[in-house]
């Protein structure tokens, strides 16, 4: 029984007031709030076991190593990949693709063709213009439609022999629109093209089968999932992580060393210099183990009931304009008000306690389709509540009468 107020006493900062009114927070797209449950796995390994992992042969450092391994194999459980060691454990999506895009300068000559979608967050666009810089690739892009949904006729004329990698988001963070990503991956290997995709927007709502989709990459960030910041993970097939040369030298990710030669560290710690964010990947597993608790199908359709009902009242307000009206949508609405600039509205419903993301989204392209400056987005969680959507509607009503 999903029981929406027992789920909220689990995140202390509903708890807090802003400008001296209750905290609704729609702005879950950046960051979502932390369950106690996940705050004091950080604070259980600082005050009991904290060590440095792997090599230690006293107590807390096989204890730190036994937990931080665990939680691996609790993220390769939850995407269902096929070894723990396909799971690369980094600082987040951005850093993930990355070390993508940076292990590719040594795969793509001149000539070869790469594909991103016209959806993405810019941190699916520049690593890619990076690497088309280093080797002389050529990056191509699958436009959208005026609903927000990617234009799948164009994506097939993109295809050819060419085409070595297409990259492309589960669920653009802008707009919502959930991508039909295994057409877009199964059309790429026709092709015999590798397919990353960005999932750092999909993963609070949807969880991702990697086997089933048979991606190459698949990436997200703990802390849209109810994990700590710094933290993230790439899943990547065995063959194509044997493929890419390490991202960053230094401990742990190497064999042996010497002046001469150094050979480098099997899976997974060849792409894990350094000491990692220990307690962050320990939390990041037990954030994993609450959503699941909770149940992501579970999470999905009540979130789905909170967007259908926020769509509804927005859409009683004149003068609001949706943008990203796709059938098939994660718990985000962006909008504006014609006449009013979406930063003034989020500026005069944050005195009201309302927490809503306004601006580009870091999605400047599909400002620049739709010829906007930017957006107000408010985007749902499953502590959530129709209530708060109801406030949100009020602060917006009092907003447009201050503003018109």
């Amino acid at each position: 029984m999903f029981d929406v107020e027992k789920i909220r006493k689990d995140f202390p900062i509903l708890n807090r007031k802003v400008n001296g009114k209750p905290l609704v927070y729609f702005d879950n797209a950046a960051t979502s709030q932390k369950p106690q449950v996940m705050m004091d796995a950080i604070v259980d390994y600082y005050s009991n076991y904290n060590s440095n992992i792997h090599r230690g042969v006293h107590t807390l450092s096989q204890e730190a190593t036994s937990a931080y391994e665990e939680a691996r194999i609790k993220i390769q459980n939850h995407f269902n990949a096929a070894n723990p060691y396909e799971i690369i454990l980094t600082s987040g999506t951005t850093h993930s693709i990355n070390m993508v895009a940076t292990g590719f300068t040594s795969l793509l000559n001149t000539g070869d063709e790469i594909i991103v979608s016209a959806l993405e967050h810019h941190s699916n666009i520049v690593p890619w213009q990076m690497l088309c810089e280093r080797t002389g690739a050529e990056l191509k892009v699958i436009p959208m439609t005026l609903k927000g949904e990617l234009d799948m006729d164009a994506y097939e004329r993109l295809l050819s022999e060419k085409t070595k990698l297409v990259f492309v988001n589960h669920v653009s963070n802008a707009l919502g629109t959930i991508n039909p990503i295994k057409k877009i991956i199964d059309r790429a290997h026709d092709f015999g093209a590798a397919v990353l995709i960005d999932g750092a927007q999909a993963t609070p709502h949807i969880k991702p089968d990697v086997q089933e989709l048979d991606c190459e990459f698949y990436t997200c960030s703990a802390h849209k999932l109810c994990g700590p910041t710094g933290v993230g993970m790439i899943y990547g097939k065995e063959s194509w992580l044997n493929k890419l040369p390490p991202y960053q030298g230094g401990g742990e990710m190497i064999s042996e060393v010497t002046f001469e030669k150094t050979t480098y560290a099997d899976l997974p710690h060849k792409f894990e210099a350094g000491t990692p964010n220990i307690a962050g990947v320990i939390a990041f597993g037990v954030a994993l183990d609450y959503m699941n608790g909770i149940g992501l199908e579970q999470i999905a359709a009540y979130e789905n009931e909170l967007l259908e009902y926020a769509t509804k009242k927005l859409l009683e307000i004149d003068k609001v304009v949706l943008y990203g009206t796709s059938k098939e949508k994660a718990a985000v609405i962006s909008f504006n008000i014609e006449g009013i600039h979406p930063y003034d509205i989020g500026s005069i419903i944050d005195k009201l306690g309302i927490a809503v993301r306004t601006g580009h989204h870091c999605a400047q392209p599909i400002m620049d389709y739709y010829k906007i400056p930017g957006t107000v987005r408010a985007s749902f969680s499953f502590y959530n509540t129709k209530e708060e959507i109801d406030l949100f509607i009020e602060a917006l009503l009092r907003a447009k009468t201050m503003l018109s």
